[in-house]
């Protein structure tokens, strides 16, 4: 049988979670050739590369993602452990293991999931952000409780998973307020050939973005177009263009962003959606979210 080198591993959750040598050394009181020795023997014993190079940063690879996860909640228990055992109050909390599309705003992520840190069992909410295809396949091995995306998930994929609807939002048009304030004239139409910083065209968002401009016949100047939606939000608020969300998650925006609302229409929305791996949800805090989500989309 083949033994796990716990030691090694915590050297590369360190140094994944420091997001650097430098810094994972001056944690664990090493030197940095020390870290990178153990760690190229935890991946000689996995068989896998599990960071690459990308200019002078270290990224997680595939196999490294999967690893770090299991990381944390090795390490998670290996801390209960001790509180247990040392008879400290205790911090047992109910885990529960998000996957969020890359797609999927984050100020509605937000919202969505502010019921379950009120739940009277503590809460240890633990959040990944990736492709939907990638959640999916974390999600048919049990390593999310539930999948947060704009779409659905699809019946082709090669495992079973279970699409509960969230609700769906209308859209608002949002920019920094000098240019929001000259937008709101003549809104729809002020849109044309008027700067604009929208999501990449594989998105739901944009797709319906699209099909609402051509019906309108609008054509926005597009200034740039982000897979990374808050920096999106960041650059709006800059007043390089105007944007657009959610309009359930507007007002968080207002107090984000500082942004104001230029114009909404219900003809071109988002639809939101938790995948589960399973069709009866026993998850407490996922049964919270689909029942909590519906209520809060029809406010």
């Amino acid at each position: 049988m083949e033994w796990l080198n716990y030691h090694h591993l915590r050297y590369f959750w360190t140094v994944a979670k420091e997001g650097s040598l430098a810094r994972a050394a001056e944690k664990l009181h090493v030197s940095q050739p020390s870290i990178s020795e153990q760690i190229r023997e935890l991946e000689s014993a996995f068989g896998e590369k599990l960071f690459q190079r990308e200019g002078r940063n270290n990224k997680l690879t595939a196999a490294g993602r999967a690893v770090f996860g299991y990381a944390e909640e090795i390490f998670a228990l290996g801390r209960e452990l001790m509180n247990a055992l040392k008879q400290r109050p205790s911090t047992k909390a109910l885990r529960l293991y998000v996957g969020m599309a890359d797609s999927f705003p984050k100020l509605v992520t937000n919202k969505i999931l502010k019921p379950v840190f009120a739940m009277s069992q503590t809460a240890h909410v633990i959040c990944r952000e990736g492709k939907l295809e990638d959640l999916l396949a974390q999600l048919a091995a049990h390593r999310l409780d539930i999948v947060l995306a704009d779409e659905p998930a699809s019946s082709s994929t090669n495992f079973k998973t279970y699409n509960h609807s969230l609700g769906e939002t209308g859209t608002t048009f949002c920019a920094e307020k000098n240019l929001a304030a000259k937008l709101k004239r003549n809104f729809p139409q002020s849109l044309n050939d008027a700067p604009a910083l929208l999501p990449t065209e594989n998105t739901s968002l944009r797709r319906a973005l699209e099909t609402w401009f051509r019906e309108q016949t609008i054509q926005p100047r597009i200034v740039a177009e982000f897979e990374d939606l808050a920096l999106m939000k960041v650059m709006a608020a800059e007043g390089l263009g105007f944007t657009a969300l959610p309009s359930v998650a507007v007002n968080d925006a207002v107090v984000h962003y500082g942004f104001q609302a230029i114009g909404r229409t219900e003809k071109c929305g988002m639809q939101f959606h938790a995948i589960t791996a399973e069709r009866r949800i026993a998850h407490p805090a996922v049964a919270l979210i689909t029942s909590q989500a519906r209520v809060m989309m029809k406010d």
